[in-house]
């Protein structure tokens, strides 16, 4: 698997992980493609290798959960990386790295990682 294709798995992971959780609704945050990317970078070796993320990654990780304050914001997010990384396999060793991000970065979550999620209902629910 390429670098950018385990970046874009491990973005759209992290997201759903991150917009799912029940952030309080906020005003509007305006959160770009770009700003999720950057923020996941750091989270590449961890999820192409195992181990332990970077302090960097989970600091990326806790940041864009703290940005996805409204349901609207959850949506765009998980939309945008659940765009990025169709057409692009992935292996279980990867998903598997990806579902674990969130509990090794101490965010802990109610809910199954996948990038199959319901972008709609799942993250608006969860809110």
């Amino acid at each position: 698997m390429t670098s950018s294709n385990v970046l874009k798995l491990a973005s759209l992971l992290l997201i759903v992980c991150m917009a799912m959780t029940s952030a309080p609704e906020a005003a509007d945050a305006a959160i770009t493609c770009s700003d999720v990317v950057n923020r996941l970078m750091p989270c590449i070796s961890y999820v192409q290798n195992g181990g332990q993320p970077t302090a960097t990654c989970c600091n990326g990780v806790n940041t864009l959960y703290a940005q996805a304050q409204t349901s609207a914001d959850r949506q765009s997010v998980c939309k945008c990386i659940k765009s990025a990384i169709s057409g692009f396999q992935y292996s279980n060793f990867n998903l598997g790295n990806a579902a674990t991000l969130p509990d090794k970065c101490n965010l802990h979550i109610p809910y199954k990682i996948s990038p199959s999620i319901d972008c709609n209902n799942e993250v608006d629910d969860a809110g």
